[in-house]
């Protein structure tokens, strides 16, 4: 968004880079959200560091890890949230990382079938902190390289996914031969909110000793994603 800049236009120079600054990186805040032990972390590491960790203790509260990213010519920093599944840890911190939320990542485990029947209380918290329904879903599966386990099958998912109006991803954030797939989960989103939010900043104007940026949201994208 674009935010009232204090200062009076004879400050020109100063006030044109100071301007060019704040709008220069852009940044998308994502959030994953889901039940313990389910991958959330992995698939995090997997997009911001494109490794796989070796050992993972439960997020307590709330985490983020970021990857700067270009989309169309524009650097773009997206802030990947990484969320405590476990009720204990969530408490203090569920408010704080649902606001000014751009997208929603809801994971579940394939091999386990409790962890997808609980999407629906995720979505019903996250309905629930006022996340307006024009903020992206997606809906990802993890872990699917445990073929002989899994107990989610694949249209089973995508019924659920079609339901709620996200796209499907089945991916494992282990095996390193998936992590263009796990990549394509967060840069799919990337592009839709650059999609939704690029602004024109135009008409500059000055109104009572404050420059005022008016701004136009553009709808047509040519994003490759």
């Amino acid at each position: 968004s674009a935010y009232p800049v204090q200062g009076h236009w004879e400050a020109g120079a100063y006030l044109t880079s100071s301007l060019e600054l704040s709008i220069q990186t852009r940044i998308f805040k994502i959030i994953v959200i889901g039940d313990s032990n389910v991958g959330k972390t992995c698939l995090t590491f997997r997009f911001t560091g494109g490794s796989f960790p070796d050992k993972t203790e439960a997020t307590i509260g709330v985490d983020f890890r970021e990857k700067v990213v270009e989309i169309e010519g524009e650097t773009i920093k997206v802030q990947v949230w990484d969320t405590a599944g476990q009720e204990r840890f969530r408490k203090s911190m569920v408010e704080h990382y649902y606001r000014n939320v751009h997208a929603v990542v809801f994971v579940y485990d394939v091999t386990k079938m409790a962890s997808f029947r609980n999407l629906q209380t995720w979505i019903e918290e996250c309905n629930g902190h006022r996340v307006s329904a024009s903020v992206p879903r997606v809906l990802v599966g993890n872990k699917c390289d445990l073929v002989d386990q899994i107990q989610v099958p694949s249209n089973t998912a995508l019924k659920f996914a079609d339901a709620h109006n996200m796209l499907l991803f089945e991916t494992s954030a282990k095996d390193p031969r998936e992590s263009q797939n796990v990549d394509s989960i967060f840069m799919s989103l990337a592009c839709r909110l650059k999609a939704q939010k690029s602004l024109l900043y135009r008409d500059v104007e000055r109104e009572d000793g404050r420059v005022r940026l008016t701004q136009e949201t553009e709808t047509k994208s040519n994003c490759p994603c």
